[in-house]
Order: structure tokens, then C-alpha cells, then sequence
């Protein structure tokens, strides 16, 4: 066997080579070069610039929270509170440290309210974060918090809270989770409301319960107050006389506005039906729907006294001057207008106390369709009022170059125009307002305005006041809206609805008016969408709702009587017996 022949490192050919001189040195130079770096940019990042490494650790620790603003109170006009932000709890879990008994999930799942396989699909959710249940009521929150389950955790929030319920729902609206405004008037004022959010630091640990609270960093500013222009009492009897003419009539829907006639404050806004804001579950549109602001509706003959009130402004009648409504009917090329009963010859004041719609066309006929399209404009038709309300309409008018002959005769009585009933409300101040226009306003005025935009002459509204309270009393359409005490100015309407563009043989019953005629104070105007009880004219359905609101509305406001009470009431119950006989009803 050959013998193997080994090798030591001490012999190996390649150590007997030497390495350069040089080689050593440069090694050691770049070992220290790079040690000097080191060191350099240890002391440049621990002693100059520290931001970058104070910004990572704390980001493994330290969190800023928002701290919650409260959302400011809305009131109404005698501060009575009508909506307020009450303190209570969010409860969340972190999933991967909520390892918890059946015994406890069920426990959990009690307290909240919660169906024990929702809450553990919240669990097992797999996301670093899950909320249980949002706006826990404070006591619940403190028996969640007394269970001292390892990964449920909680942090304030606020819930808005409407002690209106009902009866407020349309006006104010209402908020989200995160309290935000999202209809009425906490939309529209939401800004203002919601105040500034501050904010402050604090460290948590990996659990994610706070451990030290640091600083503050901003404080919290809360939201304004808001008051509205809204009284409590008058809008409460305006709700509840709604409701009651709802269920009278069997109608679809309803809607009431109430006016200051002295600074075109809403003093009430209603609408039927309508909802809780406390407890918004199986809510419908039908019931979210502020109808005052966003339905336009043609609004029949509500609109003939302006057209009185231009011909009398143009010198083209008087009240006296007779106009000939002949047999009832009347044809404009192919279409026919009539009346309901044969007039004959009336006055001009005894037109519109009748509601004639032939002598109404006959004082159109005298004015040009520029002159009609002029003065809807200056009354706000077709632009909207802009009180900042969400989902107002403008109504619709169109261009007076576009209007046929049939068309300006149908528009002097309500037809081919639409209009919202807060639109139509706030035209009627120019008869109570001696002519001029106001702005409305949603919020409490401390100083109502001096004067406003003249429409008409001071001795055209106040002629127009007096064919209006001639509407109202004995021979007129509106019998019932006579109010007990006080004398009331005003007009009916009913018009059909249009449906796939035909009329159809469902109505809108309306009324708006003022009081006291001799001095007016408020412009009341009512509104009711098909009623299907057999009635469905003006002076029947909608007059009442207009007088059981204004004689609540004046007495609430202190407004003295400008009548004697014992002969109105003998009056009024003649005139409601002529009423169910069928004469002085209102023409389409």
C-alpha cells in the first residue's frame, strides 16, 4: 500500500509569497473610514438631527386622538331646546386580542342588543379593528366596561337627541354617526353647528389602551348654537290640525307653513306624514320629504289674485267694473275654460270672491303675457327662495315668448305654472305687507326689516285685502276659513294633478290667507295632496286646517280680536250650511 504524502500550511508554496507593503495599510484605512462614518452619522442622527429616530419610535407608541367637538343646540325662538347632543359610548374590539368565552360573548351580546352569531362574525372579522355597536347608552357602556373583557374597548361619541320627536322632524332634520348633519336644518347650518374638533397626544400600548396622556395639541371648539325662528307652541297646533285633516280626508300627504307677516320669520313649518328622528328604522321617503320646500305643484286658483291685483296696479279694471262670464264657458282656439255654475255678470272683486275662472281669463286677456311673466318673477315663482334648505325647488316658469294664448289663460288661474307652498306663502305678504316683498328667514330676525321690494302700490293691496276678505265671508269659497274673533283675508285653490302629462282626477287642495285683514300678522298657508274622503275643494278641505292654525297662532302670539265674536260665529255656521249645499265653491 502506497504510503500518502502530506502537507503542512507551514510549508504550503503560497505563504513563502509577500503580500505588498501597501495592501495592509489601505485595509486598515478603509476599516477606520468606515468606522469614523459610523460613528459620525450615530452622533449626527442621536445628537443633531434626532427627528427621524424620535418619529419611529414613537410611531410604535404614541397616537394623536381627536377630541369631539359637542354640536351646538338648536333652539327655538324662546330658546326652548329642540335639538342637543348627549355624551355616550362607541364600543370596538381589536379581533386578535378579543379571545373570549361563550359565556362571556353571550353576556356581551345581552348587553348590546346584539345577536350572539352577529357579534362573533364581528370577532372573526379578521380586521385589526371592528366597532360592536355605535351610540351605547352611557349606563350600558358602564356595565360593558365592568365585564373587563381583554380586547373590547370603548371611546366617547355624542347622539343627538330631538325632544320634538314628530313634530319637529321635518324642520331640524337630523345627524349621522359621526353627528353630521344630513336633512333640514342640521344640513343646512351644519357647518355652524359642528364646531372644530381639537386634538391631543398620548401613548398606548400594544394592547391599545391609553397608558399616559401627553399633551394637549388643540382644543376642542364646539358648535354654535342655532335659533330658529320657529315657535314651539304654534308649531305643535299646526301638527296636530294636519294630522287631523290626514286622517278627515284620507289624503296622501300634507303640508303647513306659517309666516310673520312684520319680519318673514317661519314661524312653522309642517308636514304629514312624518317621522321620529329618534328612531329612524324603516323610514321611507314619503316621510323624509319636507313638502313645504321641495314639491312643486300647479297651485289653481290661489294665483287669480295677482292677476286681480295687475289689472287693478295697470288701471285695466276696479272693483266695480262688471266683466261678463256669460253662460259658464268660454273657448280659446280648440280648448274650452268653465266655470262650475253660470255667473253671468259679476264685479271684478265678485270674480275672484267666486273664484271665476272665465272672469279671471278676461283680465289677463287685458295684459300683455310679458306683464304676467314679470310680475310672477318679482314674486318669487320659478327662482328659488335660497334659505340654504336642502332640496328646495324652484318651481317652473317658463319664458313669457313661449306662452300661447291658451297657455297665458290657464296660468291666470294656476295652471301651467308650479310652485312650492313656501313660494306661494311668501308672494301672499304683498297684500299683507302693503304691497312690498320681504326675504323669509328660518332663523330668529332681532330686527325685522324697515321695508322690502314693492310690488304693488300701497292702494292695490289694500283694495285686494278687502276683495280677499270678501272670499272668506258669506257668498265666498273659503266660509270656513273664517276665524272666530278676527277677520281673515284670503283664497282657495284646488287643481287637478298631473300624472304621465294628462290631468287626473286626483287633487291638490290648498289655502293660503292672512289675519287679522284688518292689520295683518301672519300669512298662513295649507296644503293637502289628494284627499279621497269625497271632498277635495279648497274651501272644504284645506280652509279649516288654514282656521283652526291661525286662531291658535294669533292667541299664542297675543294678538288682540278685531270683531266681535258672537256674530261671526252666528255667520259662519249660515255660511258652512250654504257651503254643504254646494254654492261658492271654487272653479278649477
Amino acid at each position: 500500500m502506497k504510503k500518502q504524502r502530506t502537507v503542512t500550511f507551514n510549508h504550503n508554496p503560497l505563504l513563502k509569497r509577500e503580500l505588498p507593503a501597501w495592501r495592509p495599510r489601505i485595509v486598515m484605512l478603509a476599516l477606520m473610514g468606515c468606522s469614523l462614518a459610523l460613528v459620525g452619522r450615530a452622533l449626527y442622527l442621536q445628537g443633531v438631527n434626532d427627528d427621524f429616530l424620535q418619529a419611529k419610535g414613537a410611531s410604535r407608541y404614541a397616537r394623536v386622538l381627536e377630541v369631539p367637538a359637542t354640536r351646538g343646540r338648536i333652539t327655538d325662538r324662546h330658546g326652548d331646546i329642540l335639538a342637543v347632543s348627549t355624551p355616550v359610548r362607541a364600543v370596538w374590539a381589536l379581533p386578535t386580542d378579543a379571545r373570549l368565552e361563550p359565556a362571556q360573548v353571550r353576556e356581551l351580546a345581552r348587553l348590546l342588543e346584539m345577536n350572539v352569531n352577529e357579534l362573533n362574525g364581528k370577532l372573526a372579522a379578521g380586521r385589526d379593528f371592528v366597532y360592536l355597536k355605535r351610540q351605547v347608552p352611557p349606563e350600558v357602556a358602564q356595565a360593558v366596561a365592568d365585564l373587563r373583557l381583554p380586547g373590547i374597548h370603548q371611546e366617547k361619541e355624542y347622539r343627538r337627541y330631538y325632544p320634538g320627536g314628530e313634530v319637529m322632524a321635518h324642520i331640524l332634520g337630523f345627524t349621522d354617526l359621526e353627528d353630521r348633519g344630513q336633512e333640514g336644518i342640521e344640513l343646512a347650518f351644519d357647518k355652524r353647528l359642528s364646531g372644530r374638533a381639537g386634538a391631543r397626544r398620548v401613548i398606548k400600548d400594544r394592547r391599545g389602551q391609553i397608558v399616559e396622556d401627553v399633551e394637549a395639541i388643540r382644543p376642542p371648539r364646539d358648535g354654535d348654537d342655532v335659533a330658529l325662528s320657529i315657535d314651539g307652541k304654534i308649531q305643535y297646533l299646526a301638527w296636530s290640525a294636519l294630522r287631523e285633516a290626514m286622517e278627515e280626508h284620507k289624503a296622501k300627504a300634507a303640508a303647513a307653513v306659517v309666516l310673520d307677516v312684520r319680519s318673514g320669520e317661519v314661524l312653522a313649518l309642517v308636514n304629514a306624514p312624518t317621522f321620529n328622528p329618534n328612531n329612524r328604522a324603516n323610514l321611507t321617503g314619503a316621510q323624509l320629504r319636507n313638502r313645504v320646500f321641495t314639491d312643486a305643484f300647479e297651485p289653481g286658483s290661489v294665483m287669480k289674485p295677482f292677476i286681480a291685483a295687475l289689472a287693478l296696479e295697470r288701471g285695466k279694471v276696479r272693483l266695480n267694473t262688471p266683466i261678463d262670464t256669460g253662460n259658464g264657458r268660454m273657448t280659446i282656439g280648440t280648448a274650452t275654460i268653465s266655470d262650475t255654475k253660470r255667473h253671468g255678470v259679476m264685479t271684478m272683486a265678485e270674480v275672484v270672491q267666486k273664484s271665476s275662472n272665465i272672469g279671471t281669463v278676461k283680465m289677463a286677456q287685458q295684459l300683455g303675457s310679458e306683464e304676467m311673466w314679470h310680475l310672477f318673477d318679482q314674486l318669487g315663482f320659478g327662482t328659488p327662495l335660497n334659505l340654504g334648505f336642502p332640496g328646495e325647488t324652484s318651481g317652473r316658469l317658463r319664458p313669457a315668448k313661449s306662452w300661447r294664448p291658451i297657455e297665458q289663460a290657464t296660468m291666470s288661474y294656476g295652471h301651467g305654472i308650479s310652485t312650492s307652498l313656501i313660494q306661494m306663502a311668501r308672494a301672499y305678504l304683498v297684500f299683507a305687507r302693503e304691497g312690498e316683498l320681504v326675504p323669509l328667514s328660518l332663523t330668529r330676525v332681532d330686527a325685522a326689516p324697515s321695508s322690502g321690494r314693492r310690488v304693488f302700490s300701497v292702494e292695490t293691496a289694500r283694495q285686494m285685502r278687502t276683495v280677499l276678505a270678501m272670499a272668506v265671508g258669506p257668498g265666498g269659497t273659503a266660509i270656513r276659513a273664517q276665524v272666530p274673533g278676527y277677520t281673515v283675508a284670503g283664497k282657495t285653490g284646488t287643481a287637478h294633478k298631473l300624472e304621465d302629462g294628462r290631468y287626473a282626477r286626483k287633487y291638490i287642495s290648498s289655502f293660503v290667507g292672512f289675519a287679522p285683514a284688518s292689520q295683518p300678522r301672519i300669512v298662513v298657508a295649507v296644503m293637502v295632496d289628494e284627499p279621497s274622503a269625497g271632498k277635495h275643494y279648497g274651501g272644504l278641505v284645506a280652509a279649516p286646517v288654514f282656521s283652526r292654525i291661525t286662531e291658535g297662532t294669533l292667541r299664542t302670539l297675543g294678538v288682540a280680536p278685531d270683531m266681535p265674536l258672537t256674530p261671526l260665529q252666528l255667520a259662519r255656521r249660515g255660511a258652512d250650511e250654504a257651503v254643504s249645499e254646494g254654492s261658492g265653491q271654487e272653479n278649477m
